[in-house]
């Protein structure tokens, strides 16, 4: 039987079951044997929004996915259960709109965490604090926000009612893609529905008593908006394990890692330690003590995954360190002459 091969993006996965899109119409897709058979991690496996090299028999034969092209970027984090690996959200993804309801479930910590993966993956983060309409005091969780997401772009809006939507218009621009993060019930599937201007993702209400919702949207896929941009929207996740080797953390926490090159000891941990320009910021208001106790945990839960999954990876980041103890006790000096 005569196949051709064709270049194509998977725009949904369910589990094992694949969506290509190709110049000449959606298929099914299945991997290819020898592929599967050389995935050493699930992180290798096809993801939506991957690019992918496919054979396609005559007929309506599902779609082969021979090879997955290089990823310009990627938004990941730690898959659940003991064995290390990392579960691919959605690749060659530009921007990522990180969805943050104003009621109950308002939470800046788990914005960190999602700033982190996003900066780490190389794509650029956009926060989006929905349920507007619900909110009383939008103006203080705004600051609270902006406070934490150092050099990204904050929006306020009400998915239910189009209230701020527009502001959110230049990012859709035709070859672009964008993807929507966050907690069930946080109004993804809803602010979808309104750009695509059709139902496309079931809502459903969240309880009233804590705001949370059950996962409506079962699966990641892709969508094209009319005015060419695509979205990728993905389920709730629960639980949200950074990946890789945490350089997003840096970004993230800028100001703390900037105030860190003015404690007295170059090895501070922002304990008791004297001259901890860290712990002074706090004692002045300059920075929140629980922005510390978050950048310390992430660190913490990166520095266990690397001493489980790789010691001599640990071993490298403790190298690197002390290589940067001494890069600031040279700038020190420097600055002091």
């Amino acid at each position: 039987m005569d196949v051709c091969l064709y270049s194509g993006r998977i725009i949904a996965v369910h589990r094992d079951a694949y969506r290509v899109t190709t110049e000449i119409g959606e298929r099914t897709g299945v991997l290819a044997g020898r592929f599967r058979h050389e995935a050493t991690r699930h992180s290798d496996l096809p993801a939506v929004g991957d690019y992918v090299c496919v054979r396609l028999p005559d007929g309506d034969g599902p779609a082969v996915v021979e090879a997955v092209v290089p990823r310009k970027t990627v938004f990941m984090r730690r898959a659940a259960g003991d064995r290390p690996d990392d579960q691919v959200i959605a690749a060659n993804i530009d921007v990522v709109f990180v969805m943050l309801a104003l009621d109950h479930d308002f939470n800046v910590r788990r914005v960190e965490r999602y700033l982190a993966a996003i900066w780490e993956g190389g794509a650029t983060p956009v926060v989006l604090l929905n349920k507007a309409d619900l909110c009383d005091d939008v103006e203080t969780k705004l600051d609270a926000v902006r406070a934490v997401a150092i050099g990204v772009e904050v929006h306020v809006m009400s998915a239910l009612t189009a209230q701020g939507v527009e502001t959110i218009q230049p990012y859709l621009r035709q070859g672009v893609t964008t993807g929507f993060v966050g907690s069930s019930g946080v109004g993804k599937s809803t602010l979808l529905n309104r750009l695509l201007g059709r139902d496309v993702q079931a809502t459903r209400a969240v309880r009233e008593h804590d705001s949370r919702g059950r996962h409506t949207t079962t699966h990641r896929e892709l969508f094209v908006l009319p005015g060419g941009a695509s979205v990728i929207d993905t389920p709730g996740m629960r639980e949200f394990k950074l990946g890789d080797d945490g350089a997003g953390i840096e970004s993230v926490f800028a100001d703390i890692e900037a105030l860190a090159v003015e404690c007295r000891f170059d090895d501070c941990a922002h304990g008791s330690e004297p001259g901890c320009a860290v712990r002074e910021a706090i004692a002045r208001g300059q920075l929140d003590a629980a922005r510390l106790v978050s950048y310390e945990k992430l660190l913490r839960e990166l520095r266990y995954q690397e001493s489980r999954e790789d010691p001599s990876a640990a071993l490298d980041r403790k190298r690197r360190d002390r290589q940067g103890a001494r890069a600031v006790r040279a700038a020190k000096a420097i600055k002091g002459r």
